[in-house]
């Protein structure tokens, strides 16, 4: 078992990483190391205060202050002026609290988190929790840290639960997953941030005095800002320096800081965002934050992403689909948008059914009275005359043609247009006695609701189950304002974002559960929930509506830091691009999309022969790589936001296999040469390219060169084998 307790001292690690927690004499949990493999038995937090203005709580040891210590999980309201990880008011008003060690558990495998997804393993050996008990016995709050570490795996995932034991309630105003104190230094960090259709685009700066980080106020995790943040000890970068990722399995409103105080130690804090959140707890009741997940990498961002890679496809995504290659597919929107009939349907999949396509997506559209974004959303009934009969009926002339079929749907929607709002309007989150804020002429579910939930699974569940639908693609298309819930009592409307995504969560556990054999893709306007906490339910995400060749060059390069190729969502688009106008070449187009779960979005009926004939081509080839794309090693080579290029590879496992991507994603006249080192290879064996043999050493030091006059959108796939 890789924890251990000795000499006051919590070491938890595996064959590369220490985790290191000390109970101080006075019973604090202090953070004492988190890093590459050490021996902590000499080791103890250095105890030094020379600072008048902060107190302490035992005048005879003036050096021990919890103001200047690396705190484990710090609180409110005591000598520690930095951000608390927790904050609770009692019924007396009392907001400090002060917690102390009581006692742990050390147990084998990984406990589940309830209502909340999780990481998970497979069997006990994979991993040991520590369960850390702390406890204010005045005020009756109890708090217990869990953490997880993998044998084989640089992770650890963090939660915490927090119970009321006094006698009446508490309120919890603020419960953060994990919050670690790192020794003094120079730092960066890197996020992800965006916009609709400009997601995950990587940003660095260098961690500054004072606070510093991002939030979501949306109901979602959102387009804006991805739940991650890693922090890198300064000259860290692709493959060298000590780098600490925290990504949290969440996919509401999420809060990442970095404080960096007098002492210039940066404390970092992942969770549920305070804002606008205050929970109840009647006495004996619970609270249970999202998970954390911490990837520490002693060789730069490359490791930590591939860590993370290997543990979200494997040990987060579930199902059928999890281990499988996912179907090429065809999905109607932008090729018809609303304007279809059951023939210019059957004409796209005669065509994608000769070129190979395996899957034929039917988007929004299909049913209630929906011809436009104004209406029916949660009329889960289908327009039979739209669609000239059943969907069973169009599932099966799908079949026929040797295509698996798939269905949009919108299922946290309404619209006010529609038969569900005339007779439930307050099932719309809305704010009574005042005129909403509109979003694309829709409202959204109250998913609080146990009535709203069970219509949802009910009439979904019926969709599904009367035809041979074996592919949804679930979408999310506004976020929350005027957030209120009559369901809810007015001390626990600070509740509602919370228990909006529990709702979620259940109806998306029992949905996926009851259609096991059903590939669900989640979506947001894109890729404006793209998190840990959705892929627990679906294996993949449209990564972003944002369709363009160029600009997914930098969207799937940032959506790669933490999450694995298989999970994007990438499609050929036609052109002019939809989304920003620009004309790409068919061979960019498809060459970008290939590094995902791969499709088309377009109207293949109107395709001239040639470009079907060359999509043809593009699918065989993608056939034959997919295996690649999904489960290897993925080592990022140029990155488009430092540089002209894009570059990245996968290698199998066995290092006999790999396949790289080049492209120009601006082009000068009259470059030079460019070399590019390859990565991941094994030294000793031999490669072919080209009919050349090459040694991994020489590929992976000299490189490969691209004599080839630079165009725009130039791009490249290479497939390399060992011989």
């Amino acid at each position: 078992m890789s924890i251990e307790f000795k000499n006051s001292k919590f070491h938890l690690f595996n064959n590369e990483m220490s985790y290191v927690i000390e109970v101080s004499p006075y019973n604090d949990l202090l953070h004492l190391y988190y890093g590459a493999k050490i021996t902590p038995d000499a080791l103890s937090v250095p105890c030094r205060c020379n600072n008048p203005f902060i107190p302490n709580h035992d005048e005879n040891n003036p050096s021990y202050t919890l103001g200047s210590l690396p705190c484990e999980y710090p609180t409110a309201g005591g000598a520690d002026f930095r951000s608390p990880a927790i904050e609770a008011e009692l019924p007396n008003g009392l907001r400090a609290i002060r917690l102390k060690y009581t006692g742990h558990e050390i147990l084998p495998g990984k406990p589940a988190l309830p209502g909340l997804p999780a990481v998970y393993t497979e069997s006990d050996a994979e991993a040991s929790t520590l369960k850390i008990i702390t406890e204010d016995e005045h005020a009756g709050i109890q708090v217990i840290l869990y953490y997880t570490i993998f044998e084989d795996i640089n992770a650890i995932c963090r939660h915490t639960e927090i119970k009321n034991k006094n006698n009446l309630y508490a309120y919890i105003r603020n419960a953060q997953s994990v919050s670690i104190d790192f020794p003094a230094g120079e730092y960066d960090y890197i996020h992800l941030s965006g916009a609709w259709a400009r997601e995950r685009h990587v940003e660095r700066n260098a961690v500054h005095k004072g606070i510093q980080g991002f939030e979501s106020r949306r109901g979602a995790s959102g387009h804006t800002e991805n739940p991650f943040i890693a922090l890198l000890e300064k000259g860290a970068g692709e493959d060298c320096g000590n780098v600490y990722g925290f990504s949290l399995v969440y996919s509401g409103n999420h809060r990442f800081v970095i404080e960096s105080e007098a002492f210039e130690t940066p404390r970092v804090q992942a969770g549920i965002n305070p804002f606008s959140f205050c929970y109840k707890l009647e006495e004996g009741e619970s609270l249970v934050t999202p998970e954390a997940v911490m990837v520490y990498s002693a060789s730069g961002l490359g490791e930590m992403s591939r860590t993370y890679h290997r543990l979200y496809r494997t040990r987060l995504c579930r199902g059928k689909y999890r281990d499988l290659p996912r179907p090429i597919l065809v999905n109607n929107w932008e090729g018809t948008y609303f304007n279809f009939t059951r023939e210019k349907l059957l004409s796209i999949a005669d065509s994608a059914a000769k070129i190979g396509v395996e899957l034929f997506v039917l988007d929004d559209g299909w049913f209630g009275e929906r011809d436009d974004d104004t209406t029916s959303l949660g009329d889960w009934f289908v327009n039979e005359k739209k669609l000239g009969g059943t969907i069973a009926s169009l599932a099966e002339e799908m079949n026929k043609r040797g295509l698996k079929f798939g269905l949009w749907f919108e299922p946290e929607m309404i619209s006010e247009r529609s038969r569900l709002y005339e007779k439930h309007p307050e099932w719309a989150i809305q704010i009574p006695g005042q005129k909403p804020h509109y979003s694309r002429h829709q409202f959204i579910l109250d998913y609080t609701r146990a009535d709203v939930r069970e219509y949802i699974v009910k009439t979904i569940s019926d969709v599904l189950s009367k035809a041979n639908i074996e592919y949804v693609k679930w979408d999310m298309n506004r976020n929350m304002s005027d957030v209120y819930s009559p369901q809810l009592a007015p001390d626990k409307q600070g509740e509602f974002y919370h228990r909006y995504i529990l709702g979620l969560y259940e109806v998306l556990e029992r949905i996926t559960s009851a259609f096991p054999d059903v590939l669900f893709e989640s979506c947001s306007g894109g890729g404006g929930r793209f998190d840990p906490g959705m892929l627990y339910y679906m294996p993949q995400c449209w990564t972003s509506d944002d369709t363009d060749a160029v600009e997914r060059l930098y969207i799937q390069y940032g959506t790669s830091l933490v999450y694995p190729a298989s999970s994007m969502g990438a499609h050929v688009s036609a052109v002019p691009n939809h989304q920003v106008g620009r004309i790409t070449p068919l061979s960019m187009r498809a060459a970008v999309a290939m590094n995902g779960a791969f499709g088309y979005e377009l109207d293949l009926s109107k395709l001239p022969e040639e470009e079907l004939a060359e999509m043809a081509e593009q699918i065989k080839l993608y056939k034959k790589i997919r295996g690649i794309v999904s489960s290897g090693n993925m080592y990022r080579l140029l990155d488009p936001f430092t540089s002209r290029y894009a570059s990245w590879m996968y290698v199998s496992e066995d290092k006999k296999t790999a396949l790289v991507y080049y492209a120009v994603a601006r082009s000068k006249p009259v470059q030079p040469l460019l070399r590019i080192r390859l990565k991941g290879l094994d030294p000793d064996l031999e490669y072919s390219i080209d009919g050349k043999l090459y040694t991994g050493s020489t590929l992976m030091n000299y490189g490969i060169v691209i004599n080839r006059d630079e165009h725009a959108y130039d791009n490249l796939l290479l497939e390399i084998h060992s011989v």
